[in-house]
Parts: structure tokens; C-alpha cells; sequence
């Protein structure tokens, strides 16, 4: 599979299979983890061969929840965080169909998982950083969608949020689910069942134990590896995004 975006070639991929438990996207910036997130939910165009839950990934939409990165318009929204929780139920139902007391069942089983039951009727304008973020989660979670594609989804998130975030990904796992997580926390990389490293293309995949040594680190990152004798190889990469203040 091969993905560009404009002309350049953003990510190249010989042969790649994601099954269920937590996949860990692990790269520097502009490695094409975003990348491979847009291609399996079919935002963008590929080349070669793409199978998701072995149909193309424009029929296999509706079994895949992306909650991205950073919602930069989240703050300017006039919407309650129920709400947007709820949206997830109308794209699975339409958008012009009222939502069923199942639907409203599984917007409050989420907001209760993301710890938000008691602020489902605030404003996201009125949540902090990781609050709204704890909202978009749900929002993915609200789908019950078998693949769960997050980005970066705990960066720059206050401990709290955080750790509840990470307990809903354990959660899936559990689930039977296929998750798969950009990130650029190695520690937490290192706790997946499945890691892939990204340089523009699979540098390695396996196990993060087999996945996150030194040489292929090196050979991902560059001289951005430092190698600490009683903690391993840390990957120091600057230009880390992170969501506003919690």
C-alpha cells in the first residue's frame, strides 16, 4: 500500500496485518502514523492493497471510530457534551431518525465510562482540555464500532484524563476489539500487544519488546535516540503535539 499526499509519498507499506488487541503507532513526526490512521478509515486515497475487516475501507466506514488528534473548533462549539456523544448514535441510525431509548442508553453508558455523566449538559466551551477530550472519546466509544482508531489521544492531558482514557483502551482490548493508537510514548508503546514503527514506511512490527530496541529506534528517529543503562532507549523527538490545558 502506498499513500501520497500531493506529490509526496507520505507512507509506503509492504505488508502489514493489525488484528485484535492494542496496536501502538510509534514514529516521529511526519513518520506517517496520522497517515496510516486516515487510510484505514478510508479519508484518503491509496494505492496497492488496503483490506479493513477484509472489505475496502469505504464499505467498512461504519465499523471504524476515529477520534482524532486535537479538536481545534471543539472550544467555539455551541453543542453540550451529550450531544456530541450523541451524534455517534445518529451516523450509525441518520441523521433525521430520533434516537431510540437503546441509542440514549449506549450515550450515557459512554459519558459513564468517560467519567461524564454529571457534565453531559455543559457546554464543551465550558470543559477543560481534557475534559472535551474525555467527550470525543466517548463519542467513539458511543459507535460500537469493532476498530478503534485514536491519535495521540492522552498528549498533553492532566493524569486524570489520562488514565481514565487508557482504562476505556484496556477496556476495548478486552473487548476482543482492534485498537490501534498513534503515539509517541514509548512506555506506553512498550504495554501494547502489537507495535509498528514508522519511518514513511514499517521499519519493524511485532511485539513492542521485539519493536522498540535501540537499532531500529536509531533507525527511525536518527540521532534523536538517547540510550539510558537502567531505563532503555528513550526516543526524543520535538515536535510532540499536544491538546490545550486540562
Amino acid at each position: 500500500m502506498t499513500v501520497h499526499r500531493g506529490d509526496h509519498k507520505a507512507l509506503e507499506v509492504d505488508s502489514l496485518v493489525i488484528g485484535p488487541g492494542i496496536t501502538a503507532l510509534v514514529g516521529p513526526n511526519g513518520s506517517g502514523k496520522s497517515t496510516m490512521l486516515h487510510a484505514i478509515a478510508g479519508l484518503l486515497r491509496t494505492t496497492g492493497s488496503l483490506s479493513v475487516g477484509g472489505r475496502s475501507p469505504a464499505a467498512a466506514r461504519r465499523g471504524v471510530a476515529y477520534v482524532l488528534q486535537a479538536q481545534h473548533t471543539s472550544e467555539q462549539l455551541l453543542v453540550t457534551a451529550r450531544e456530541v456523544v450523541a451524534l455517534a448514535r445518529s451516523a450509525e441510525i441518520g441523521a433525521f431518525r430520533r434516537l431510540s431509548g437503546e441509542d440514549r442508553r449506549i450515550v450515557d453508558a459512554a459519558l459513564e465510562q468517560l467519567d461524564l455523566a454529571d457534565l453531559g449538559g455543559r457546554h464543551l466551551a465550558e470543559l477543560s482540555g481534557g475534559q472535551r477530550q474525555r467527550v470525543f472519546i466517548a463519542q467513539g466509544i458511543a459507535q460500537r464500532a469493532p476498530i478503534l482508531l485514536l491519535d495521540e489521544p492522552v498528549a498533553g492531558l492532566d493524569a486524570t484524563s489520562a488514565e481514565r482514557i487508557r482504562e476505556v483502551i484496556e477496556h476495548e482490548r478486552e473487548l476482543g476489539h482492534v485498537v490501534v493508537v498513534a503515539t509517541h510514548d514509548l512506555a506506553y508503546a512498550m504495554q501494547a500487544d502489537h507495535a509498528v514503527l514508522l519511518a514513511g514506511r514499517v521499519v519493524a512490527e511485532g511485539t513492542p519488546s521485539e519493536v522498540l530496541v535501540p537499532s531500529h529506534l536509531r533507525e527511525a528517529y536518527g540521532e534523536r535516540v538517547l540510550d539510558l543503562a537502567n531505563s532503555g532507549p528513550v526516543a526524543v523527538d520535538d515536535g510532540v503535539h499536544h491538546h490545550g490545558a486540562a
